[in-house]
């Protein structure tokens, strides 16, 4: 999908919701479980529900693959049975050498149709470049995660010199920041806005207008909202672009939303309430 086609749905659906289907056969309603093809039949039955609410459905892999090929074959399956006019993400955050990424990229962008996969950009541009390398197809890049570890690492304050050549002269400015902002930058160097997304966690509302600023044309997708606590409203004021540039991912508060036998009604409910807010702030960037 390419990125004006994106955008071009999330303003003719009002939305930029994008449904996680984390599904988890332990937490699926008991009416269901049991059933040969349980976890695909409850997937059906949530992006049936959902679809009029939402542009994206992201696949959280390791519930499939903790299932073996089973598992795999269901996840295949639900990325097939998504309609074409959504956005199709694996959440996988892959990311090795060089030729490995290029049979992850591969596997998520040949043998299974996905629109986008993410990445952990640990090891270089070596590591991302090859998902890069796909027509309409996208890297979500990990920025700034909603997890408490994203103190250990993301959020080191860092600096380094850089080799500036300025008049003939070799200078070292000193340049300052948190390594997700280093990783930020790299990422735009990278790729484009037209293959690239970021990882920015809902929960870190503070840092949002921060990187709007130092990103300003890319899409992030937004994890967090629900569950974890995010403010859709903080995230939306901080972050929105005349293109929206936003992907909110909600699961658990929404395929969750029910143990019982309405789980897609009652899914369906919630996932409107959220579509409901968002035309709102959507509505507002058309008027400025």
């Amino acid at each position: 999908m390419t990125r004006q086609q994106l955008i071009d749905q999330i303003f003719a659906k009002g939305t930029y919701l994008c449904v996680g289907l984390d599904t988890d056969p332990d937490k699926i309603p008991d009416h269901l479980k049991g059933q040969p093809d349980a976890v695909f039949e409850f997937n059906k039955a949530i992006i049936d529900a959902t679809k009029d609410y939402c542009v994206a459905y992201k696949i959280n892999t390791a519930f499939y693959e903790a299932q073996g090929l089973k598992g795999w074959e269901v996840m295949d399956r639900t990325v097939r049975y998504i309609p074409a006019t959504h956005f199709t993400i694996a959440d996988a955050k892959r990311g090795d050498i060089g030729n490995t990424s290029t049979q992850y990229a591969k596997a998520f962008f040949e043998a299974l149709p996905f629109d986008a996969i993410t990445v952990a950009p640990y090891m270089g541009a070596d590591s991302v470049r090859p998902f890069l390398e796909y027509e309409d197809k996208w890297a979500i890049m990990l920025g700034l995660t909603s997890n408490p570890g994203a103190r250990d690492f993301e959020l080191l304050d860092c600096s380094r010199r850089q080799d500036v050549l300025v008049d003939g002269v070799h200078t070292q400015p000193r340049a300052e920041g948190k390594l997700f902002e280093f990783v930020l930058q790299k990422g735009v160097e990278w790729g484009s806005s037209g293959n690239l997304m970021f990882v920015v966690g809902a929960t870190q509302a503070a840092a949002f207008a921060q990187i709007r600023a130092s990103t300003p044309d890319h899409f992030y997708l937004v994890p967090g909202v629900g569950a974890q606590g995010g403010s859709l409203k903080d995230i939306s004021e901080a972050a929105l672009t005349a293109d929206c540039g936003l992907l909110v991912n909600a699961s658990r508060a929404i395929i969750y939303a029910s143990e019982g036998e309405d789980f897609a009604q009652e899914a369906a409910a919630i996932a409107q309430q959220y579509a409901f807010e968002m035309k709102g702030y959507l509505d507002g960037i058309r008027r400025i």
